[in-house]
């Protein structure tokens, strides 16, 4: 079974937890929503799913990696659901990540961080104590450097 699919897996439960009224609330009425939220419920949490703030192209990239994980859609309801994001969450918006107080979640989608980083990055703050600079981050292993540099605009310490 490949990776993709454990993920899916292991998000099952956390998807039912969620109650429907309080997945829809998190999105504005408008053409695509529809779309967006058959698309990217069924695997993640609706608020990780639109969290990031990003240009047109970064949403591409984002729809051509759960398009490479298996989700079902075609041109015409991706066209929808990339209008729906660029309209709706767009990078104009892009929300500060205070790094020493946000979850992991959060750090997962505010930065960009896959699971595994953003929860390293949580175990290091942990252990380590409150990080004062984009140096003290390069210090965790799991986290690549240049990774951070691009994004250190969207850090507060």
């Amino acid at each position: 079974m490949r990776r993709e699919h454990f993920y899916f897996l292991r998000m099952v439960p956390v998807l039912l937890a969620l109650s429907a009224s309080s997945l829809l609330a998190q999105l504005p009425d408008g053409p695509g929503r529809a779309e967006v939220e058959k698309s990217c419920k069924g695997c993640h949490e609706l608020a990780r799913s639109v969290s990031p703030r990003q240009d047109r192209n970064a949403w591409q990239l984002t729809m051509n990696k759960m398009v490479a994980a298996g989700m079902q859609t075609g041109d015409a309801e991706q066209a929808l659901i990339m209008d729906y994001l660029t309209k709706n969450f767009p990078a104009d918006d892009v929300q500060r990540v205070n790094i020493n107080k946000a979850s992991a979640i959060e750090l997962e989608s505010g930065l960009s961080l896959r699971r595994s980083q953003a929860a390293a990055l949580v175990a290091f703050r942990a252990k380590h104590g409150n990080f004062k600079s984009i140096g003290d981050l390069k210090k965790i292993p799991e986290l690549a450097a240049a990774k951070l540099e691009d994004k250190k605009d969207r850090i507060v310490f």
